[in-house]
C-alpha cells in the first residue's frame, strides 16, 4: 500500500516539474516576440531606419531598399509604399475606410487576408481628434474575426498617409502600408498570446451612396 502511494505521489510531483518547466512567463514570451521580429527582419532583408531619419527624408521610406522605420513610442515598424491619393484626415473628421489587408502571425505564420476581390473589403469607420485617431470595424473578416476593435498598430499610419479614391492612375492611387506589429499594439489574439503579426494593408475612402 505504501508503495502504491509512493508511486501516486512520485508521479504527481513529475507531472509538476513537467507542468512548470512547460509554463512561459510573460517576459519569456515577450523576449520570443521580439527574436521573432528580428528574425524576420533579417529573413526578409528590411533594413531599419531610426525616426530621425525617416523625418529627414520627409516621412518617406525607401522601398527600393525595403526601408521600415521603427517607431519609438509604439514599436511598429512601418513601410509607406504609397502616401495615396486625396488629403489626410482632419481634425475632426470622421469618415468610412474601405480596408483591404494581408495579416501574417510572425510566430506560426498563419495568415488572414481579404485583398484577392475588389468586392471583400473590410469596412473601418475612422476620426481624428487633435492628434488622436480613434476606429472601429463595421464588417468584413477582421470584425467577424476579432471583433470590432481596430489594433493600435493600424492606426500609426494616419499621421502620414492620404485616404482618397483610387482614380486607376498613377497619381491617384490609394495609400498603401506595410507593418510589423508587436502584440502590444495588436488585437485580442496578439495580446493573448503575446504574438507578433506582419501587415501589407490599403485604405480607401468609401463613398455614401444615399
Amino acid at each position: 500500500m505504501k508503495r502504491s502511494i509512493l508511486f501516486i505521489l512520485s508521479l504527481l510531483c513529475l507531472a509538476s516539474f513537467v507542468a512548470c518547466n512547460d509554463y512561459e512567463t510573460y517576459g519569456e514570451k515577450k523576449d520570443k516576440e521580439r527574436k521573432t521580429i528580428r528574425e524576420f527582419i533579417a529573413k526578409d532583408g528590411i533594413n531599419v531606419i531610426s525616426e530621425k531619419t525617416f523625418h529627414e527624408q520627409g516621412d518617406v521610406t525607401d522601398t527600393a531598399r525595403n526601408e521600415f522605420v521603427y517607431l519609438d513610442n509604439t514599436g511598429v515598424y512601418m513601410q509607406i509604399v504609397r502616401e495615396g491619393c486625396g488629403t489626410k484626415l482632419q481634425d475632426g473628421e470622421n469618415c468610412d475606410l474601405m480596408v483591404r489587408f494581408l495579416e501574417m502571425c510572425l510566430q506560426d505564420s498563419t495568415a488572414l487576408y481579404n485583398d484577392t476581390s475588389p468586392y471583400d473589403a473590410d469596412i473601418m469607420n475612422i476620426r481624428k481628434s487633435g492628434s488622436t485617431y480613434t476606429a472601429t470595424f463595421t464588417q468584413g473578416l477582421m470584425y467577424s474575426s476579432y471583433g470590432t476593435t481596430v489594433p493600435s498598430g493600424w492606426l500609426v499610419p494616419f499621421g502620414y498617409i492620404k485616404v482618397g479614391r483610387d482614380g486607376h492612375s498613377p497619381d491617384e492611387q490609394i495609400s498603401k502600408v506595410r507593418l510589423i506589429v508587436p502584440h502590444s499594439q495588436g488585437h485580442t489574439t496578439a495580446t493573448t498570446y503575446v504574438y507578433p503579426y506582419y501587415y501589407e494593408i490599403t485604405f480607401e475612402r468609401k463613398i455614401d451612396i444615399r
